[in-house]
């Protein structure tokens, strides 16, 4: 009885509940010139300069942007509070966590299908079989960057570089100059494949989402994409080693069910873009459905372990709780998901939401498209979501909402989803490498090529404004 109860008195407050948030929104402080946003602009700023001098500090990347996040979000509830307005901050943090919650599971449930593969042998077993076939350094280059620059606009950007990465780390061992060359490629890569499909990129979806851009006329941006991955590769494609790794007759057997997760995880792909595509639900929800099927998978492998016995290979890697071969628990790969990279995400997303709502993306957006004309304005959405997060930068631009072209949003979507690969930590794909290959892809390591892939940024503009210009002119 007393469950009905408060129910009903929860139903019955809801709507006040909700008025409620709607005023605390519509209720906006101007701190851009407040001693507050002096003093966010100084902490995130901080917080960068330590993220991009970990490679000497050691110091792990997520700790000083969660503080930074914090303090952020303590001073703006503080002088909220002083004025009379002590829930608008709460509600504002609140939507941010939510952004997170969808980016941060989205994220988990990639990892932990990458290092069930891994735990499977699944990349040992690509690793042999590309060294059987005599690839080299350059060879391997370009293939992995090719499959990440072709499978992002399927799948996100991040979870294919997360792929392609396991398979650099496999195959070029100790050799940290390819590591590095590769994963830079692969990164360039996979941020210019998700700039030409609707579902490839968060950018793309939310400008897909407002209604601005047509489904297929995203893919009026597959030849400048193209363009922006190939350049900058031709460039780097000299200074990788031309080496191969050296040859054995290694074959590596993969553990009982790893097939099958492979393709479970092609079937959690389909998944998360069929709940977008068709049911317009949030991408999240299919990846979560995905790791249900990986759960009641990896529940047949524990129930069937011991039809493994006499059909591993004697290497194979027996788990410590079961003791017999091939067994699988799932929470063993969620357990070793790259932590430090998803507090990092927290860390970001609270900051930049912070920087957002005390008023500084608005400025900045205003200011732009209103002095500098929607061509250099979206180029410089490109340059500056090197260094500040695409999606929040995206969205200042469509709250803005300023008049332009089909051919403008187009190049905006093209800039915000490639400018990224200027920097390490321009993407979300950069930043999972570098925990992914710690020590070996740094923050430096991609700014050394940073010219180069300008070069590519540059020649996919203007490819862009040459192969698209009708667009240009609705």
């Amino acid at each position: 009885m007393k469950k009905i109860f408060s129910l009903f008195l929860l139903l019955t407050l809801l709507p006040q509940t909700l008025l409620a948030t709607e005023a605390s929104h519509a209720e906006r402080l101007d701190l851009t010139g407040h001693w507050a946003g002096w003093l966010a602009i100084a902490l995130f700023l901080t917080a960068y300069l330590l993220v991009m001098a970990e490679e000497f500090t050691h110091l792990r990347k997520s700790k000083p942007v969660i503080i930074a996040a914090g303090l952020i979000w303590g001073f703006i509830a503080w002088v909220y509070a002083s004025h009379g307005l002590p829930h608008a901050a709460e509600q504002a943090v609140r939507h941010n966590l939510l952004e997170y919650a969808e980016l941060m599971l989205f994220l988990l449930v990639a990892m932990t299908y990458i290092n069930t593969m891994e735990e499977r042998r699944v990349f040992q077993a690509l690793r042999a079989w590309l060294v059987r076939s005599g690839f080299g350094f350059r060879s391997l280059f370009w293939i992995t960057g090719i499959l990440a620059f072709l499978i992002s606009p399927v799948a996100d950007n991040l979870t294919t570089a997360l792929l392609m990465c396991a398979v650099v780390l496999a195959v070029g061992g100790d050799n940290s100059r390819f590591v590095t060359l590769a994963c830079v490629n692969i990164v360039v890569g996979a941020n210019a494949g998700g700039a030409f499909s609707p579902f490839g990129d968060i950018t793309t979806l939310m400008v897909w989402q407002k209604g601005i851009v047509e489904f297929w006329t995203f893919f009026a941006l597959f030849i400048p994409a193209l363009v922006n991955f190939v350049v900058p590769a031709a460039i780097m494609h000299f200074a990788v080693p031309d080496l191969k790794p050296k040859a054995s007759g290694e074959k590596v057997i993969m553990q009982r069910g790893a097939k099958r997760i492979i393709a479970l995880f092609l079937l959690t792909i389909a998944t998360a873009v069929s709940f977008h595509n068709f049911l317009h639900m949030p991408p999240v929800l299919g990846m979560m459905t995905g790791l249900g099927y990986l759960q009641v998978f990896g529940f047949f492998l524990k129930k069937t372990a011991h039809k493994d016995h006499g059909n591993q290979p004697d290497d194979a890697e027996h788990d410590g709780q079961m003791g017999t071969p091939g067994a699988f628990d799932v929470f063993s790969p969620v357990a070793k998901a790259e932590w430090d990279t998803l507090l990092f995400f927290y860390g970001v997303v609270l900051c930049v939401g912070g920087l957002g709502f005390i008023g500084y993306l608005g400025v900045a957006s205003e200011l732009m498209y209103t002095g500098w004309g929607a061509t250099n304005a979206n180029i410089a959405i490109g340059l500056l979501s090197a260094i500040v997060d695409n999606i929040p930068v995206m969205f200042a631009v469509l709250t803005m909402n300023p008049e332009m072209s089909t051919g403008q949003w187009l190049l905006v979507t093209l800039t915000a989803g490639v400018g990224g690969s200027l920097l390490s930590v321009g993407s979300a794909a950069g930043v999972a490498l570098m925990g992914q290959a710690r020590g070996k892809y740094t923050f430096f390591g991609h700014l050394k090529w940073a010219p180069a892939i300008a070069v590519g940024y540059a020649a996919s503009i203007w490819v862009h404004m040459l192969v698209n210009k009708a667009y240009f002119t609705n």
